[in-house]
C-alpha cells in the first residue's frame, strides 16, 4: 500500500466509529444471503446476540487505526487465529468474506466510499487476509507437528458422561480411531460441531477443556442453558445434555487458544472464576498439582449456590492434600452448613481475601461472564496488580477491551 492509501484508510476511522456496527451487520446479512452455506460455519448465536457484529466492528476499526503498522495487532491476530483454526477456517474463506466486506463498504457508506477509498480498502483487506491466513497456516502446522496432532474435524466417542452439578455435565471424549491425542495447554478450548434441527444447520461452539493434559482423552464440562430466548450457543449446550450420551459420536477440532498457563511456571498462581468459568481453570489447577507446583495457588470462585458448584468435591480433595493450594468460595445464597464450611456470602470480592500472593511474578487468570471479568480485572488493578500479570478468557467473540 502507498502512504496515500494508508492515509485514506486512516481517514475512514471516524466513519467506522460512527457506522461500524451498521456496516458489519449489513456485511453479515449480505454474506448469508449470497452464501447461505456459511451459516454452517459462523456462530448464529453470536449473530443473534450482536456480539459477532460488535467484535468484527472493533477489529476493523483497530486495523484501520493501526494501518501504518499492523504488526502491533499481533496479539489480536493470534487470538482470532486460534478461533479460526478451531473452526477450520481456511484461506478460501477469506476471499468470500473480502468480497462481501468491500461490497458492504460501498453499499453502507454510499457516496463517502469514493473509488480511491474502495481501492485502498481492497488492498488493506488483502494485506490483513495475508497476515491472518499466514499466521493461521503457522498454527495449523504446529498442530500437525505435535505428537498425535491433526487439523480439521475429527470424530470422537463419548466415553463417559458425568453430572458435575445441577447445571454442568462433563463429557469425556476419546478418538473413534483408537489413537492418541496431543496434550493441550491448560486453559485451551476445542470446538464441538453438531446438527441443530431447530435451525436446520450444523453449528459449532468452543468449550474449554476441563481435564489435565494427557494423551488419551479430552474432557469438556458443559452448562445447561435456561430461559425462553436461548440462542444457538445454548441450543448446542442443551443438545449435548439432552441427546448426546455415552457411546455417541461427535466431531471436534484440535485444542486451540492462547489463554493458557506458561510451561513450568515458577511463581504463585491465582485462579478467579465465576460460574462455568471454572472449566479452563480446573485444567490449570489439575496440571499444576500433577506437576507438583511448589508455589502458592489461590482459587477464588463465585456461583449462585452449592447445587450449581461443579467440581467442589475434587477441589476440596486437592486443597486437603496439597498444602500450597487454598480456595475461597462465594455463594450468592448460603446456608448455615455453607457458612460452617467456610463459604462466603455474596458476590466474589478479592478485597475480602487477605492472603492474595504479593510476589511480583504472580499470574492472575480470570474466567467468567463479561461483567464478572470486568469487575475482577478492575479490582486487581485497584490493589496494584500490573495488567501484564492479568489474563482473562471471555467466552464467545471478545468485546472486552482494557487499556
Amino acid at each position: 500500500m502507498t502512504d496515500e492509501q494508508k492515509k485514506l484508510i486512516t481517514a475512514t476511522v471516524p466513519i467506522l466509529k460512527e457506522n461500524g456496527i451498521l456496516l458489519t451487520t449489513h456485511f453479515y446479512q449480505r454474506m448469508f444471503t449470497h452464501n447461505p452455506e456459511l451459516k454452517n460455519i459462523f456462530n448464529m448465536g453470536n449473530q443473534q446476540s450482536g456480539k459477532q457484529q460488535t467484535a468484527l466492528a472493533m477489529a476493523v476499526l483497530a486495523y484501520a487505526e493501526n494501518i501504518a503498522n499492523p504488526m502491533v495487532l499481533l496479539p489480536v491476530v493470534d487470538r482470532i487465529g486460534h478461533k479460526h483454526t478451531s473452526l477450520d477456517i481456511r484461506p478460501e474463506h477469506y476471499i468470500i468474506v473480502g468480497n462481501h466486506l468491500i461490497e458492504s463498504i460501498k453499499e453502507v457508506l454510499g457516496d463517502a466510499a469514493t473509488p480511491a477509498i474502495v481501492d485502498a480498502w481492497v488492498l488493506a483487506y488483502q494485506q490483513l487476509a495475508k497476515l491472518m491466513s499466514g499466521h493461521e497456516a503457522h498454527l495449523y502446522e504446529n498442530q500437525t507437528q505435535q505428537a498425535n496432532g491433526w487439523t480439521g474435524w475429527r470424530p470422537f466417542k463419548v466415553g463417559k458422561k458425568i453430572v458435575e452439578s445441577a447445571e454442568i455435565t462433563s463429557f469425556y471424549l476419546y478418538p473413534t480411531d483408537g489413537g492418541k491425542v496431543p496434550a493441550h495447554h491448560p486453559g485451551q478450548y476445542l470446538s464441538v460441531r453438531t446438527f441443530l434441527p431447530d435451525l436446520n444447520l450444523k453449528q459449532a461452539r468452543q468449550y474449554s477443556i476441563s481435564s489435565a493434559p494427557n494423551h488419551e482423552y479430552y474432557r469438556i464440562s458443559v452448562k445447561r442453558e435456561k430461559g425462553r430466548n436461548i440462542d444457538a450457543n445454548g441450543l448446542i449446550s442443551n443438545h449435548l445434555h439432552d441427546y448426546v450420551n455415552q457411546g455417541d459420536i461427535i466431531d471436534i477440532t484440535s485444542p486451540a487458544g492462547n489463554f493458557a498457563l506458561t510451561e513450568n511456571p515458577t511463581a504463585p498462581i491465582v485462579l478467579i472464576s465465576g460460574g462455568v468459568g471454572l472449566t479452563p481453570l480446573m485444567s490449570m489447577l489439575q496440571s499444576l498439582t500433577e506437576n507438583d507446583h511448589k508455589h502458592p495457588i489461590i482459587w477464588l470462585h463465585g456461583c449462585r449456590n452449592k447445587s450449581v458448584h461443579a467440581f467442589k468435591d475434587q477441589l476440596n480433595q486437592i486443597t486437603t492434600t496439597k498444602s500450597n493450594v487454598k480456595q475461597h468460595t462465594f455463594y450468592n445464597v448460603v446456608t448455615p452448613e455453607d457458612i460452617a464450611n467456610g463459604i462466603l456470602e455474596g458476590h466474589l470480592d478479592i478485597n475480602s481475601i487477605p492472603e492474595l500472593p504479593n510476589h511480583p511474578d504472580t499470574s492472575y487468570f480470570i474466567c467468567g461472564p463479561s461483567a464478572f471479568i470486568q469487575k475482577q480485572y478492575q479490582d486487581l488493578q485497584d490493589i496494584g496488580i500490573d495488567k501484564k500479570s492479568i489474563f482473562f478468557e471471555e467466552f464467545g467473540p471478545q468485546v472486552l477491551q482494557f487499556s
